[in-house]
């Protein structure tokens, strides 16, 4: 175990557990990942390796012999019956019978249904009634010659979930973990490896848990398939229903007036729809005129009568085309069906994920460490409903009064959901707060942004906050920085030379922009900052024309040590390559440091990037610093210019290296960026 993982062990003990241990006992058994980790927490919440392997045989052992197979329903109910009673695992589902006034249960994969069931039971256990629950029961078989009268009787059933939860000892216990610790405990818990995210991805896959701890939270992700928008609501918490988009009736989600039959929102804490894009989807008018009324108000009707719920609502959903495609044509919510393409409906909507910034799950994203039981974590969320942190940010800033109460009110329920997620024992320092903040604004910006180029009566807002010495900071998107002549388009813009010209230039002017073919003229001394997540960013045309014309570049940067960062150093020297002067030399060293473990493999690889610059115009030599106290991360030139990099050339997040089909692998541009800056000067004298 690494350092984290001990200190996970030593202070959540039997609360966690290894989480590549669920892939190993998994098999063929189709559970959500909370069943598993339920029975995993019974016999496999420890880090002593013996117990462990034991705990795996016990839980395949119960899997083996009690969870029921959908082909093997048959064997399983033959099995029933000549023995009288059996424990299974199975989901069961609860109907109520008006005609006979009593509760009857179905067993999903077992394949039976009229199962009597006692309503003390049911009361108990509301969730049976709609959408089914993952059980733990005793099924016996005693054949009724009675007619309408089942054979199989439930002697018993307990839901797999915690049975307890002390929210004062989980509060405690996170005073021991730094933010970046207990993020990373977070992100293992979910099942990822932090080490593959970096900070803005790791809030973006945090954002997805806010619905389990904000009641009425209205969420929506568009995006790439395959970047793992659904799996925390089909996987991680007993407390939330994914359902397909299509299959969503007023009568299934609110209540059945003709039986009384209360819906969805009524007994789960979120309910995801999955799917929820797609143009050619058929979507019931009254449907959405109900959901609109219950994302604003809380409320919605039962005949006369109006009804409250807490169910956050989340939607899902795949987008067909590039960002740059849809600010051009469209708009980032042109995907969703049409009766769902109403500006009413949206701006209900909360924060706006952004999909598109979200990997492609692979392989080696999921995490071999300890994170909390996910029922266990799912608890701590749903124990947090209760709490209000919106106001946590109140001391240190305030919102802009440009900002709307529906914006307001979006804004601070995500900044209270995040606050939860990472400060649930208060305490957060003012940088930790404005992060947050930050963020929180940003997706309830993508959404209003949207709906100005949807809905001419939507005026523009400034998205401001103000500290407390009275410094506004105005707030943009990503997506924002990026395509500044792309983003404040209308939809009925055609002539977008002469509609908000003023507003184009200020807002383009603000953002570092990059072309993809350097001109020479565009050599200035400035200062530049890219936002995480950023792309269209290469070496080319970052540093292409400060490097033209040089002969003697050094480059000085301790951090040129692991394989990608020495793989970075010499994509730079392509760019110097590119960038030289006709076929004169141009001389190239590097100071850098030796790798406390990786010094010999380092050395070779610079070696080897030194043999292959005797094949071109580049003299390349380099050097360890021997004292290792350089900090400076720099490029400087013999013809006057003093490159200063923040993060040095280690500025792309984590892409798959060795794909060859992969344009992140052949192309810079298409690679998503860390946050950094770059300062260019003129040296004195030059």
């Amino acid at each position: 175990m690494n350092r984290l993982d001990q200190k996970i062990n030593e202070h959540f003990p039997g609360l966690v557990v290894r989480k590549d241990l669920v892939k190993t006992v998994r098999g063929n058994a189709i559970v959500p990942t909370y069943v598993l980790e339920y029975l995993l927490g019974q016999y496999c919440a420890t880090n002593d390796e013996v117990t462990i392997q034991t705990g795996i045989t016990t839980v395949k052992d119960i899997l083996r012999k009690h969870y029921v197979h959908r082909n093997e329903a048959n064997m399983t109910r033959s099995e029933i019956a000549r023995l009288g009673r059996l424990k299974i695992i199975d989901r069961v589902g609860v109907d109520f019978k008006s005609e006979k006034n009593q509760h009857e249960a179905s067993f999903a994969n077992l394949g039976i249904s009229k199962v009597l069931i006692d309503a003390d039971t049911v009361k108990k256990h509301k969730k049976l009634l709609t959408g089914g629950v993952w059980c733990i029961a005793d099924i016996e078989y005693e054949l009724s010659e009675e007619k309408g009268v089942s054979s199989w009787l439930l002697a018993n059933i307990k839901p797999i979930q915690l049975s307890n939860f002390d929210f004062d000892t989980y509060t405690e216990s996170r005073k021991q973990f730094s933010l970046d610790e207990w993020i990373d405990l977070l992100l293992q818990s979910i099942g990822f490896n932090p080490a593959m995210f970096d900070r803005r991805s790791k809030l973006i896959q945090l954002t997805r848990l806010i619905p389990f701890c904000e009641r009425n939270y209205n969420l929506i992700e568009l995006g790439p398939k395959g970047t793992g928008k659904s799996h925390i609501y089909s996987e991680f918490s007993p407390h939330g229903i994914l359902i397909s988009g299509g299959e969503v009736t007023v009568p299934k989600l609110f209540v059945n007036n003709k039986t009384g039959k209360l819906g969805l929102v009524g007994y789960w804490d979120t309910v995801a729809f999955d799917e929820f894009a797609g143009k050619q989807k058929r979507v019931d008018k009254a449907l959405v005129d109900i959901m609109k009324n219950y994302m604003a108000n809380k409320s919605f009707s039962r005949g006369v009568e109006t009804l409250v719920a807490a169910a956050s609502m989340v939607f899902v959903g795949n987008t067909r085309h590039t960002v740059s495609y849809m600010l051009k044509h469209s708009d980032l919510f042109t995907d969703l069906p049409d009766k769902f393409y109403d500006s009413a409906f949206l701006d209900r909507i909360h924060f706006y994920i952004p999909g598109w910034e979200v990997d492609i799950i692979r392989g080696e994203m999921f995490s071999d460490g300890y994170g909390f039981i996910v029922d266990y974590l799912a608890e701590a969320l749903r124990a947090m409903r209760d709490y209000d942190y919106s106001d946590r940010y109140n001391e240190h800033f305030s919102l802009s009064s440009d900002i709307s109460t529906r914006d307001r009110d979006s804004i601070n329920k995500t900044f209270s959901g995040l606050m939860k997620i990472l400060f649930p024992q208060g305490g957060a320092a003012k940088k930790d707060i404005e992060e947050l903040l930050k963020f929180a604004i940003k997706g309830r910006k993508r959404v209003k942004d949207q709906l100005m180029r949807i809905d001419s009566t939507y005026t523009k807002v400034s998205f401001n906050y103000i500290n407390t010495s009275g410094q506004t900071k105005p707030v943009t998107t990503l997506e924002e920085d990026e395509y500044p002549e792309l983003y404040y388009k209308t939809l009925d813009e055609d002539k977008e030379e002469t509609e908000d010209i003023d507003i184009k230039t200020q807002k383009a002017s603000t953002a570092p922009q990059l072309n993809q073919h350097p001109d020479e003229s565009k050599v200035n001394k400035q200062h530049l900052t890219f936002s995480e997540g950023q792309s269209g960013i290469s070496f080319d045309n970052l540093f292409g024309n400060y490097l033209r014309g040089a002969g003697k570049l050094t480059i000085t940067d301790p951090y040129i040590q692991k394989f990608y960062q020495i793989r970075n150093f010499m994509e730079f020297l392509e760019t110097v390559l590119k960038f030289k002067s006709g076929t004169e030399k141009t001389t190239v060293h590097l100071v850098t440091t030796e790798g406390d473990y990786t010094g010999e493999k380092q050395k070779t690889y610079l070696d080897k990037i030194k043999e292959s610059c005797k094949e071109t115009d580049i003299d390349f030599t380099w050097e360890f610093d021997q004292s290792k106290t350089i900090h400076a991360r720099h490029i400087v030139t013999d013809h006057g210019w003093k490159i200063i990099l923040d993060r040095g050339l280690d500025i792309f997040q984590h892409y798959e290296m060795n794909d060859a089909f992969n344009f992140e692998n052949r192309l810079q541009q298409y690679r998503l960026c860390r946050g950094f800056e770059v300062t260019f000067i003129m040296k004195k004298g030059e």
